[in-house]
């Protein structure tokens, strides 16, 4: 609210703003520069702002007594301390990646951030891939699953609910979902993951059904926490 006020914004990632709506779009190489992701840099808002924006720096800990934080340099491993008069906190979210069974050593990735999309990338790149599982028959999930058939892979979604896009009325969703069907990705509605198996170099995905879904990616697209 005041322009003469020095303002530091402390964020643990290596970005402040990016496109998380162009995230899938990446992934999938409809976007092919990565940084047409990035919409603001700190540069940019020390520039207009006059905002000392600190990527990679995680604030440990906050003494509201003394009215300061210990923040952590992630490049440097350097603790240091900022005081303050007003403290905003503003975390945000992380993605729900729960404790299923074989999830640790299963090709799993969540969507919610560059470096997340990044790993998808890499993994893509080095190994080869014909069958992707999405869990969460949400937006995300959707796109996600959109781009990785647009790669050619054969496409699976799996949707605990009795419909996707829980935001929309039934008989809309289930509109988009026989169009999902008709481009050849399978779908699982109704249906949960009870655990992921390996099965020579391949994750078996395991239904609460009794199906099992084979995959050499998955995708993990359930919704998130705050973090």
């Amino acid at each position: 609210l005041d322009e003469t006020a020095e303002i530091i914004l402390l964020e643990r990632g290596p970005h402040i703003s990016f496109a998380n709506c162009g995230l899938p779009y990446y992934a999938g190489g409809v976007i092919q520069n990565r940084d047409a992701l990035l919409l603001q840099s700190p540069e940019k808002m020390k520039a207009v702002f006059n905002v000392d924006v600190r990527v990679e720096n995680e604030v440990c800990s906050v003494d509201t007594k003394a009215k300061n934080v210990t923040i952590k340099n992630l490049k440097t491993n350097e603790t240091y301390r900022e005081s303050y008069d007003y403290l905003v906190l503003s975390p945000g979210a992380q993605p729900i990646k729960p404790p299923i069974p074989g999830i640790a050593d299963a090709p799993v990735f969540t969507v919610r951030n560059v470096p997340d999309v990044d790993a998808i990338k890499n993994y893509l790149q080095d190994q080869p891939a014909k069958n992707a599982v999405v869990v969460g028959g949400g937006y995300i999930g959707l796109e996600m699953a959109d781009n990785l058939h647009e790669l050619g892979m054969n496409v699976s979604i799996i949707e605990k609910a009795p419909q996707i896009i829980g935001t929309m009325d039934f008989d809309l969703a289930a509109i988009a979902a026989g169009h999902i069907l008709s481009q050849g990705v399978h779908l699982y509605i109704g249906d949960g993951v009870s655990e992921f198996k390996q099965n020579n170099g391949v994750t078996d995905v395991l239904l609460e059904s009794g199906k099992t879904v084979p995959a050499d990616l998955v995708i993990l697209a359930i919704g998130v926490r705050p973090d």
